[in-house]
């Protein structure tokens, strides 16, 4: 009969198990990945089981496996995740270079949530961190009497200090004293100039150190945040992996021939399995499985995984698409990985109703408690929904559920749960005068809603990369997508779905066809020319070799084995790089390298760079052996083959409670057809055939469902909850997508990189819809600019193909960097705009007094740039570039100013913008089409009476709380810029109507300086804390600010004249007017409280980045360490990408100790951020609470104020206060100090809370 194949995934839940028999003929089974009284490992316990079983062998529990009879074993495990996300690792040290010793923790300074006061974010890996005195910068043409060395790519470097190899051996004593057995290194520069690392390797080996993780070999990239979070992943999660491995392989008589799937969609052999490439070992076998069951090389394919708490979604056309970074657990992980995208929503997620609307997760029922129906006191889930809709039987699922294990789904007790929640539901929409809902279209209205979500990422996959969502077949596979493949379908328009005969066990099907690979990778940094051809050719045939010798000595026969080559490309002083394969051998050029990197940048993003040099960052090589496993086709249908149903049920659906058949897969034979509704059920998962919808069995054993006709949406305006929750995503979802076409189009470091941008669609007269979350400072203050357009140009001079552009304060503006682009959407042949859509982008440069236009010693608008108040860019469809070149040279006449600086990236980054709203008008116009533009002009005002309410809700409970402690509805503070300019807020509460006035009377007037802030921004301020105090997800749009009156006293700071510089207003009045509403309404003590603003350039090159700060305390927590706060959330440049393309030194990235206040709950630390100097520049900081700390709440200490210094090449530290423009030499260093965040409540000197 032949040996067998396996193929295993070991999920967290259950064990998934494909056989492969010799003839192509397979098995599946399914067991607990847990069941300690019956097994000690799930994989080895099936492999026993099926040995038995097929092989009639008899090999009792505890004894070893023979291997004759195995063919080969093909695993995924979700064990390096799971011990990721439940923080079980090894324990481990980090080695890192002097000076950085919180790099890690900082990581790119960014906040997850950025409407979460209590700022969390996942721990750092390692349990202890050593500074290693060693310093390696990359050479400028003077070497100062420093030994000059050359790198893995031929750069040359500057060993500035060699390593300190006493003080490492000291060191890693400490560290085995620990008892940690594991170490991670990471040196700066290191994927070019590993010799450091490489030393500390041999060190640590020579200490006895088992398991010594070089950042260098992990995965050789620039960029040392995420290089050095992947190696900690990999020093984290590969012991943990090791010892999973001989246990596994233990339980054999001999080793076993096993290989495990990698992140990247290949096998490797078990020596060479790692941790860092292992955490999407099980959905990658999914995406393996899409490709090979559901491609037909015509019509791509979309991969849709839903499991108990999230969905996974993939795309193939033909090759399989990776990435180099990625985020897990909170953890970037930088490494070749296939491109998954994940919603929390699964069958186990939550359903709440909240004002209004319905909303189905993140949060998840778990395993454990699970379901409500899985009888362990468990929430109501989706699960629970589709069983209330008669579309999970639970006489189809095993006895194994309640405390005892031997009970079945509970469907009694879920309905009078739903009833529960339906009367809820129906007291609330009674109340407003709408139609009471049936317990069965409460649980329907959960399904859509969720439905709903899974298509978030499916469009993120397709429609923002320009790709046609309809023009894909829908892969459906996991235990709960079965479920609802048909109504996701319709939801996109996609007209058929493609279920595998094993989609329950799909990744499982999937390991066992993916292909054998082997890696080799180089970091390179050369220019893609004729020049450098041999060097890069050189490169491509040694990484060939090496890739070859990995898969050759371990895996394959070599004559089978394809190499594929990549080049990691990007344009000359951008950030976007591509990783591209091309047909090459040696002996060839590399334009084939450049045709497709061209070819394909001009597909994503609409434009090539022609005048730019391309960039080769890293060489990349792929061996790869095809998989051999052999799959054999179903028999046909024939007269003695009936498919009849073996049971009738009836099903709710939107068309009622229906009659429902259901069939056995199993019978199904190719050519059967079954009409919906139906349900076909196996012992691995459940199908739903809809309504209108044709099931066809295949010859390979997939059933194809086709659905017939287009979705009827109701026409009704009237406000239904359930469509409001989907049309609140919906709305969003245009947003969110506008913003990702924004991001990959720009070429700029600050709209890229640092995501300083905002996307947002408006009504027809202005008002917010719905806004990205991007940057805070953003939220709510385009309306203005939207509504001064149609003010100042009548509805009747806006014309279709007008786009137009403003910065100005009197048009809406922010600060002259921010550009907004607002073009109008026409629908039809109505003759004015039914809705807008609008982005705000921060540009380099503009012009003005200083590189990066924010002058801090700007006295008038005009030293601040550029200024547009009102211009077509675009008029009528014809792009006006001559007169925009105009413009962007007008600040060159303004005494002591220069033209913008850099005007053909101004132009790029503004055609990206335009290129977003063009995406934004697809998706409004598809949205108006699919539902009828009268249906979407009411959402949209309904979904602001929604946000209206949940406004107007957290306003009566301020109240009465208020009230309660003080006797009053009214609050006050007040708070100072460091030049004494007092904010002074009255918040006068109407508890019965639930609205506010917001009266900022008595603040301070206009400025002689650049913190002037225009009335934008303060409505920006006030809808972000606002979103932050009503601390769950409401829509954020026009509905927030109607219970709100605000109030600005005229001439003041908060209103200036036309004329007033206003470029700190944006960055450092918003940090304060957040300070001021916060302290009013008692809810955090203050956080930094500034972005710190630093810009440093000449006339050739300018840089600009903020700098993070301490978080305040609040009432149960401490304020986090070295991050934004409030109104901004920009990334940080990475210390290696700084130093590489800048001409500086990063001499010290750390956390400052002390500057946090202290309280019952401290304050977050601030940063130290050292920059030296290698040429003559102009430096501008742009700073605040230099002379005002931080407050601090309920007795606590207030925040530690910052400090600037210049310490000159001489020594000589200079304090150069909070806001100035100086001349730096080279040697000079910029030393910031960033403030701390307030404490929060104080303690007794025995640490008991003391009441205030």
């Amino acid at each position: 009969m032949g040996k067998l194949g396996f193929s295993v995934d070991r999920g967290g839940t259950f064990t998934d198990v494909c056989v492969f028999r010799e003839d192509g003929s397979n098995r599946v089974l399914k067991l607990l990945s847990e069941d300690p009284a019956n097994y000690r490992d799930a994989p080895t316990e099936a492999i026993r089981r099926v040995l038995q079983e097929e092989k009639g062998l008899t090999i009792p529990k505890g004894t070893t496996i023979p291997i004759d009879q195995i063919a080969w074993i093909r695993m995924g495990t979700t064990v390096a995740t799971n011990a990721l996300l439940e923080r079980k690792g090894e324990r481990m040290a980090l080695l890192i270079t002097k000076g950085f010793r919180d790099l890690l923790y900082i990581g790119n300074q960014t906040r997850p949530d950025i409407f979460a006061l209590d700022i969390r974010m996942p721990d750092v890996l390692y349990e202890e961190v050593y500074e290693v005195d060693e310093r390696v910068i990359i050479y400028d043409g003077i070497e100062n009497g420093k030994e000059v060395r050359s790198g893995t790519n031929g750069k040359k470097m500057i060993i500035e200090r060699s390593l300190d190899m006493n003080g490492v051996r000291e060191s890693l004593s400490l560290i085995r004293k620990k008892g940690i057995d594991a170490v991670v290194v990471l040196f700066l520069h290191s994927h070019i100039f590993p010799v450091h690392e490489l030393e500390v390797g041999k060190l640590a080996e020579e200490a006895g150190i088992t398991h010594i993780s070089l950042s260098h070999q992990i995965i050789p990239m620039i960029k040392a945040v995420p290089r050095g979070l992947t190696a900690c992943v990999d020093g984290y999660l590969t012991p943990k992996i090791k010892d999973y491995i001989a246990g596994f392989t233990s339980a054999f008589s001999s080793p076993p021939p096993v290989q495990f799937m990698q992140s990247d969609g290949g096998l490797c052999d078990v020596s060479r399995f790692i941790g860092s490439r292992a955490i999407l070992s099980g959905p990658a076998g999914g995406v393996v499985g899409v490709a090979r069951t559901a491609f037909d090389g015509r019509i791509p394919a979309i991969g849709f995984d839903m499991g108990g708490t999230s969905t996974d979604v993939c795309r193939f056309a033909g090759t399989f698409e990776h990435v180099m970074q990625s985020t897990t657990a909170g953890v970037i992980i930088q490494i070749p990985q296939l491109e998954i995208k994940t919603v929390a929503a699964g069958g186990g997620s939550r359903l709440f109703f909240n004002e209004g609307r319905f909303v189905v997760g993140p949060e998840s029922a778990g395993a454990h408690p699970g379901p409500a129906c899985y009888r362990k006191g468990g929430p109501l889930a989706i699960t629970d929904a589709n069983l209330v809709l008669g579309r999970i039987k639970p006489e189809l699922f095993p006895n194994i559920f309640g405390e005892t294990a031997d009970l079945p789904l509970d469907k009694d007790g879920v309905v009078i749960a739903m009833e529960k929640l339906t009367a809820e539901i129906n007291e609330y929409e009674v109340a407003r005068g709408n139609d009471p809902l049936t317990v069965e279209q409460v649980a329907l209205g959960f399904l859509r809603v969720a439905n709903e979500e899974m298509c978030r990422p499916i469009r993120a996959l397709t429609q923002a990369k320009g790709y046609d969502t309809k023009a894909h077949v829908l892969c459906c596979f996991g235990g709960a997508g079965g479920q609802h493949a048909c109504a996701v379908a319709r939801a996109l328009g996609i007209e058929e779905v493609l279920v595998h005969r094993f989609s329950g066990v799909l990744s499982a099907y999937g390991i066992a066809l993916a292909d054998s690979v082997a890696e080799a990778q180089e970091s390179s940094g050369l220019t893609v020319n004729d020049d450098n051809l041999i060097d890069i050719s050189t490169r491509l045939v040694a990484l060939s070799k090496s890739a070859r010798e990995k898969l050759t000595v371990n895996e394959n026969e070599e004559g089978r084995i394809d190499i594929e080559h990549f080049l990691h490309l990007r344009y000359a002083r951008t950030d976007c790089a591509m990783m591209i394969s091309a047909e090459w051998k040696e002996g060839d050029s590399l334009d084939a390298f450049i045709h497709s990197f061209t070819t394909a940048y001009e597909r994503l993003f609409g434009f090539t760079l022609p005048d730019r040099d391309v960039i080769a960052d890293d060489v990349r090589v792929r061996a790869v052996q095809r998989s051999t496993v052999v799959t054999s086709d179903l028999p046909p249908a024939t007269g003695r083959h009936k498919c009849l149903p073996f049971k009738k049920e009836r099903c709710y659906f939107d068309e009622g409670s229906l009659e429902t058949d259901l069939y056995h897969i199993e019978e199904m034979f190719a050519g059967h057809t079954i009409e919906g509704p139906a349900i076909l059920v196996d012992k691995n998962s459940t199908l739903l055939v809809e309504p209108n919808c044709l099931a066809t069995a295949l010859v390979d054993g997939n059933i194809k469902i086709v659905l017939k006709g287009k979705s009827t949406e109701e026409s009704s305006t009237k406000v239904d909850p359930i469509r409001l929750s989907i049309f609140s995503n919906r709305f969003m979802s245009l947003a969110e997508q506008m913003g990702q076409v924004l991001q990959r189009t720009s070429i700029s470091t600050n709209i890229k990189e640092r995501l300083d941008f905002s996307c947002a669609i408006f009504g027809p007269t202005g008002g917010l819809v719905a806004n990205a979350p991007h940057i805070p400072v953003h939220l709510g203050g385009m309306q203005y600019a939207v509504k001064f357009q149609i003010e100042y140009l009548g509805l009747d001079g806006i014309k279709r193909g007008d786009v137009i552009v403003s910065n100005h304060p009197m048009a809406g503006g922010s600060h002259l960097p921010d550009f907004t682009v607002i073009t109008p959407v026409f629908f039809q042949s109505k003759p004015h705009p039914v809705f807008f859509v609008a982005n705000r982008g921060h540009h380099a440069d503009i012009g003005g007094l200083v590189p990066g236009s924010l002058p801090p010693n700007a006295t008038h608008i005009e030293q601040e740039g550029a200024a547009f108040i009102s211009f077509k860019v675009v008029d009528q469809g014809v792009f006006q570039e001559e007169t925009l070149i105009d413009q962007l040279k007008a600040p060159g006449k303004v005494k002591d100013c220069s033209p913008t600086r850099n005007i053909p990236d101004v132009i790029a980054d503004l055609k990206a913008q335009i290129a977003a709203n063009k995406k934004g008008i697809e998706l409004v116009v598809d949205l108006m089409e699919e539902y009828g533009e009268e249906v979407v002009v009411a959402y949209m005002q309904h979904i602001m009476k929604a946000a209206e309410e949940s406004v107007r809700a957290l306003l009566r409970k301020v109240a009465a709380e208020t009230r309660i402690r003080t006797g009053s509805t009214v609050l006050k503070s007040i708070d100072r810029l460091d030049d004494g300019t007092p904010i002074v807020l009255t918040v006068s509460i109407d508890e019965k109507e639930g609205s506010a006035i917001f009266d900022f009377t008595g603040t301070g007037a206009e400025c002689l300086n650049c913190c002037n802030t225009p009335r934008a921004v303060t409505m920006s301020a006030v809808i972000y804390c606002i979103r932050c105090l009503v601390g769950r997800e409401i829509p954020l749009n026009e509905g927030c600010l109607v219970p709100i009156q605000i109030v600005i006293p005229p001439h003041s700071i908060l209103s200036p004249s036309e004329t007033a510089a206003v470029g700190g207003g944006n960055i450092q009045t918003s940090q304060r007017l957040c300070d001021v509403v916060f302290k009013a309404f008692g809810a955090v003590s203050g956080g930094q409280g500034d972005m710190n603003n630093v810009m440093f350039g000449d006339e050739t090159m300018g840089y600009y980045e903020t700098i993070g700060g301490g978080a305040g305390a609040g009432k149960g927590f401490n304020g986090r360490s070295g991050v934004h706060v409030h109104m901004t959330n920009t990334a940080i440049t990475d210390p290696e990408i700084l130093e590489d393309r800048y001409p500086v030194i990063l001499r010290e990235f750390s956390l400052r100790e002390g500057s946090g206040g202290r309280g019952k709950w401290n304050g977050g630390e601030g940063l130290v951020r050292k920059i030296q100097f290698r040429k003559p520049l102009s430096l501008s900081l742009l700073t605040e609470r230099r002379s005002l700390a931080p407050y601090a709440l309920e007795g606590g200490e207030e925040g530690g104020r910052g400090r600037n210094h210049l310490i000159r090449a001489n020594g000589t530290v200079i304090n150069v206060g909070s806001k100035c423009t100086v001349n730096v030499a080279r040697g000079d260093a910029l030393e910031l100090l960033t403030p701390g965040g307030g404490g929060y409540g104080r303690e007794d000197r025995n640490g008991n809370s003391m009441e205030v």
